[in-house]
C-alpha cells in the first residue's frame, strides 16, 4: 500500500512511529511478565547481568547519546520484579556505593558510559554518563580507581550540548 504524500499520510506515519515506540518503553513493561515477553515487546537488551540467586538483570541504555539506562530485573523464575530508570540523581546517593563498588558493579547499574577520562587530580578513570534532571542536561561522574573500586562521584551541568535544541 503506498501513502499519498500528504498531511494525512504524514500524521499516520507519525502516529504509527509514536505506538512503536511505546510498545518498546521499558517503563511501560508489565510487573510479572515473563522474560519472553519482555524480550519480545523491548527487543534484544544492551547488556545482560546475573544478579545471583536474584535472577538477572535485563538493561536498555540509550548512551552514549541518550538520557536513559532502563533496568529490567527478572526473579529467579524468570518474571519481572522491577522496572527502573537509572540515571535518575534522586537515586544516585542511595546506590552508588563509595569504597564498595567496583567496575562490575558500575556497568551492572549504569551500563557503558558515554565516555571515560581521565584527570590530573585524580589517579584513575572518570566514567560519564548524560542523564536529564527536570529536562536540563546534566552529567554523572563516577571515578574508578587503578584497582577498578569506585571512590566517589558527582553531579555537573552538562555545558557542551547548549547549543543543541532539547
Amino acid at each position: 500500500m503506498r501513502l499519498p504524500c500528504t498531511t494525512a499520510g504524514a500524521v499516520l506515519m507519525v502516529t504509527v512511529l509514536a505506538l512503536a515506540g511505546c510498545a518498546s518503553e521499558p517503563t511501560r513493561l508489565a510487573p510479572g511478565s515473563t522474560r519472553a515477553q519482555a524480550l519480545q515487546q523491548l527487543g534484544t537488551p544492551t547488556a545482560i547481568y546475573s544478579l545471583g540467586a536474584q535472577g538477572e538483570r535485563l538493561q536498555y541504555s540509550r548512551a552514549p547519546a541518550g538520557y536513559e539506562v532502563n533496568n529490567v530485573d527478572l526473579d529467579a523464575s524468570g518474571r519481572v520484579r522491577e522496572v527502573r530508570q537509572e540515571l535518575d540523581e534522586r537515586l544516585f546517593d542511595r546506590t552508588i556505593l563509595p569504597g564498595a563498588w567496583t567496575e562490575v558493579d558500575v556497568l551492572r547499574s549504569y551500563g557503558r558510559p558515554f565516555e571515560i577520562t581521565e584527570v590530573s587530580s585524580f589517579d584513575g578513570k572518570v566514567w560519564t554518563w548524560r542523564y536529564k534532571a527536570m529536562n536540563a542536561r546534566r552529567l554523572l561522574y563516577i571515578y574508578v580507581d587503578r584497582s577498578g573500586r569506585v571512590v566517589r562521584y558527582h553531579t555537573g551541568d552538562d555545558l557542551q550540548l547548549e547549543r543543541l535544541p532539547l
